[in-house]
């Protein structure tokens, strides 16, 4: 008899085990799916921008080696430039945690500053603002990239700055969990920008709202 029941309960074990299994794999396509195809791109956009430092100082040296004098100098960058980032997470079911956010400022190609932003978690459809600040000192590291400043300081409006999000993230759905992975860079268009003089810009320029570029944002790079 209960040699019987042994038998009879083994095939009942059987199913329960493929049935979850066949459960699993099909969630975790339907999860792929969503992710890859159904999702939509956390969308971010650069509200506000502003600069209010952005100084060239020439510093020069001089040494000794081996009882001989030499003179030179390196050039150095000050620099204040502030922005807001809004970014929102239009999807209905995905959530997206944020590990990791790091800010790069760029100016004619060249980074100049980095700096590291406060992690937050994004529910559905929902918009955070982030809050940018570029403070402090870089190098000038060409004569290429003095000679370009030197020209947009004589125009007033520093021309090809820009600003990207290096990511960390993980995304959330139902009760699946992804990983940490990087997606692509975010990158918002260059901005033409003068220094803020006693509390308003020096130049009829005004700053636009942009769009940022963020490409198969639930794909690793």
């Amino acid at each position: 008899m209960e040699t019987a029941m042994a038998m009879n309960s083994k095939p009942s074990c059987e199913i329960i085990f493929y049935t979850l299994t066949m459960v699993l794999i099909l969630s975790g396509i339907i999860f792929f799916y969503i992710m890859t195809y159904a999702s939509s791109n956390v969308k971010c956009q650069l509200t506000e921008a502003s600069l209010s430092k952005f100084n060239h100082i020439r510093h020069n040296i001089s040494y000794e080696f081996n009882h001989t004098s030499y003179n030179a100098s390196y050039d150095t960058l000050h620099y204040k430039l502030e922005a807001k980032i809004t970014s929102r997470n239009p999807n209905k079911y995905i959530k997206v945690y944020y590990p990791k956010i790091t800010a790069i400022a760029r100016y004619k190609d060249h980074e100049f500053a980095r700096v590291d932003l406060t992690t937050f978690d994004q529910g559905h459809k929902n918009a955070t603002i982030l809050d940018v600040v570029f403070e402090g000192e870089g190098r000038i590291e060409s004569d290429e990239q003095l000679s370009e400043y030197n020209k947009d300081t004589r125009l007033g409006i520093y021309n090809n700055l820009a600003i990207d999000l290096d990511l960390l993230i993980v995304y959330k759905f139902g009760i699946y969990k992804t990983g940490r992975f990087k997606p692509p860079i975010v990158q918002c268009p260059p901005l033409n920008l003068s220094l803020i003089s006693n509390g308003s810009n020096s130049s009829p320029h005004s700053f636009h709202n942009t769009n940022c570029r963020t490409d198969s944002f639930f794909l690793s790079r």
